[in-house]
């Protein structure tokens, strides 16, 4: 077997481990010194459940909520690469959902949940490019597609006809449609929200890298 396959072999066998922790957070996972300081996080973060991971085809992208503060800079800039003017509401991550009262929403103990009003435990969602992604199959119009480059799951703004049941369909419901051009757009990792967060609260880590620090 050559050496090209045995590292794309091993780069999907850890895929497939970290698609695994997807819903579940590094709690209790045995993860290398090397590792935790490639995603920016420390033992007692992980250990504690504040750091989420999502394997997309090209990258681990890890979510620190330890570190995020809200200030939505990712989703700022996010918008203005995309749509050239910054549009929190529209940005294809999302935090300020979350900035108030965390992932779980308004709840009666808010002040035990996350968010500014509980425990201060936000961090930004970003698409988690599912192998079966709802989104692309619920589309009517065939709008949605995998890139040939990275994988993503990207909406052909030609063909979208922004009637918005991509967004129902997600269970995040993380695509956006746009007010004034009337189309869906959504993540397509870019990178652009890991470049300008001021506390790496998210980045995004190539394969090779992660099998390297394993």
């Amino acid at each position: 077997m050559s050496e090209e396959k045995k590292g794309f072999l091993s780069r999907e066998l850890t895929r497939r481990q970290f698609m695994k922790l997807s819903a579940k957070g590094l709690t209790g996972v045995a993860l290398s010194n090397s590792l935790l300081a490639l995603i920016g996080a420390t033992r007692s973060q992980a250990e504690a459940g504040q750091v989420d991971v999502i394997a997309t085809p090209d990258h681990l992208i890890a979510v620190n909520r330890a570190k995020c503060t809200g200030c939505q800079r990712c989703e700022g800039s996010c918008t203005l690469v995309w749509d050239g003017n910054i549009r929190p509401y529209m940005a294809r991550l999302h935090v300020r959902e979350n900035k108030n009262f965390g992932e779980e929403g308004p709840t009666d103990d808010y002040a035990y949940g996350g968010g500014i009003y509980g425990q201060w435990g936000m961090g930004p969602d970003t698409c988690k490019q599912c192998g079966d992604a709802p989104c692309m199959a619920a589309c009517p119009v065939g709008a949605i597609s995998v890139s040939e480059r990275g994988g993503a799951r990207v909406i052909d703004a030609d063909t979208c006809v922004g009637c918005g049941v991509c967004a129902v369909a997600c269970p995040w419901h993380m695509p956006r449609i746009d007010p004034d051009k009337h189309i869906a757009t959504k993540c397509v990792n870019c990178g652009i929200c890991t470049r300008n967060c001021p506390t790496s609260a998210i980045v995004m880590v190539p394969w090779e890298d992660v099998l390297a620090a394993m």
